[in-house]
């Protein structure tokens, strides 16, 4: 195993000492991630599958199915025969739970399992939420046809149907009036499979109209700093295709969604780590869609970074240290992320960037996602994963200017999707 990447800081006597990581994710959004925190402290990680790009970021890995924690657990304490397991980290929705049972085990700092099941669970969240008197959407959990028709009855059209245990949109809908009611409920229940018993069932929520958004925010010895809003636009209703984010340091939205970001933390007990809060900016202020107790996908911890100087990830691997993060921003600056995604699914017969598009200070990155040959598959017979053929992460002085250079970018993009015959 290799170690090509040496931390340049660690508090820890013990150089067998490894911050524990479960799951990776995916090469493209979370490499930047992993560098990061392999920077703040040796690795190892536990994965379902082999590393391959993974490897100059980690010390030591151990091969187990992330979500299950018996399986967890075995691979943990192979690895505890080798090394002193300082902390636990994970940015794997799905192995949250995992996670928190295993901080648990080692007397680590990090979430108990009754804060991540809460924080997984949609409608366990909504409930905590209701009762503390948390801005959020009407919510009623069905498992049949029957049950969602009752409970949008009485929510009222237009509504959303999700899963209430998935991530990155998948399974989310929305519902315009009753005779659309069948076909999303069969889409979205379709996706809880494999989901576990926490996340089984639907949700029946009230419809939030109103632009999309994000907080993110630190939590450290039970007090949440937020430190970042993220706007998200949104395309391809009736689902919730993500187009872009945009992230701009000392975004005014901060001090409205920033406390509402803070208070539904605090109802779910949340007392450390990374969150990502999404809310939409209703008539009647920010109202939440949900909290994800770990840090962002599609790289905005990245767009933090450029936009704000802060270092999520690092935060992240302090907290699950036992240090504190530090969290004072050193840029004023914008940063974005475009998803670039066909009309239609099919075969990609060329991808690539025309040459007028250069290397322009503000590009940092382009990443193809799907390369010729390759098979694009749109919701609904897709997924995020997928849908994309490319991203592109940009910087600016403010979201004015990095909204220019997406476009810019885009319109620079050659790029084809024949359609299946």
């Amino acid at each position: 195993m290799t170690s090509a990447v040496h931390p340049t800081t660690s508090d820890s006597p013990d150089p067998s000492a490894v911050l524990l990581v479960i799951g990776s994710g995916c090469q493209p959004y979370r490499e930047n991630t992993l560098a990061s925190i392999a920077s703040r402290h040796p690795l190892a990680l536990l994965t379902p599958d082999e590393p391959t790009w993974q490897r100059p970021y980690l010390l030591d890995h151990e091969i187990a199915d992330t979500r299950d924690l018996v399986a967890v657990r075995a691979a943990a304490a192979r690895l505890a025969e080798r090394h002193t397991i300082a902390g636990v980290l994970t940015w794997d929705e799905y192995a949250l739970l995992p996670a928190a049972h295993l901080v648990a085990d080692l007397a680590l700092p990090g979430q108990s399992s009754a804060t991540a099941a809460a924080c997984r669970n949609k409608a366990a969240s909504r409930a905590v939420w209701a009762a503390e008197g948390v801005p959020s959407a009407q919510s009623i959990r069905v498992t049949s046809p029957k049950t969602a028709a009752t409970a949008a009855r009485r929510i009222g059209y237009p509504l959303v149907l999700k899963p209430s245990a998935h991530a990155g949109s998948i399974g989310v809908i929305k519902v315009l009036a009753p005779t659309d009611l069948p076909a999303a409920y069969a889409y979205a229940s379709a996706r809880t499979i494999g989901q576990g018993e926490d996340g089984s069932g639907v949700l029946v929520e009230e419809y939030l109209d109103g632009p999309e958004i994000s907080v993110e925010c630190v939590t450290s010895h039970g007090i949440t700093t937020a430190v970042a809003v993220t706007r998200t636009q949104l395309r391809g209703e009736p689902l919730f295709q993500v187009l872009d984010h945009v992230v701009e340091a000392g975004d005014p939205l901060l001090r409205e969604a920033g406390p509402v970001a803070e208070a539904a933390l605090d109802a779910l007990g949340v007392n450390a780590g990374i969150s990502h809060v999404e809310m939409r900016l209703t008539a009647t202020g920010p109202r939440l869609i949900e909290v994800n107790a770990r840090i962002a996908g599609d790289a905005i911890d990245q767009l933090v970074h450029l936009a704000t100087g802060i270092d999520l990830a690092a935060a992240a691997a302090d907290i699950a240290l036992g240090r504190e993060p530090e969290l004072t921003p050193t840029r004023q600056r914008a940063a974005g992320i475009r998803f670039v995604s066909p009309a239609t699914s099919g075969t990609v017969p060329r991808a690539q960037a025309r040459p007028e598009l250069g290397q322009p200070h503000w590009l940092e990155r382009l990443g193809w996602e799907q390369q010729p040959g390759d098979a694009v598959l749109l919701p609904p017979e897709g997924d995020p994963a997928t849908a994309r053929l490319a991203h592109l992460v940009v910087t600016g002085t403010d979201s004015a200017e990095v909204h220019e250079h997406l476009a810019h970018a885009a319109g620079l993009l050659d790029t084809a999707v024949e359609p299946p015959s």
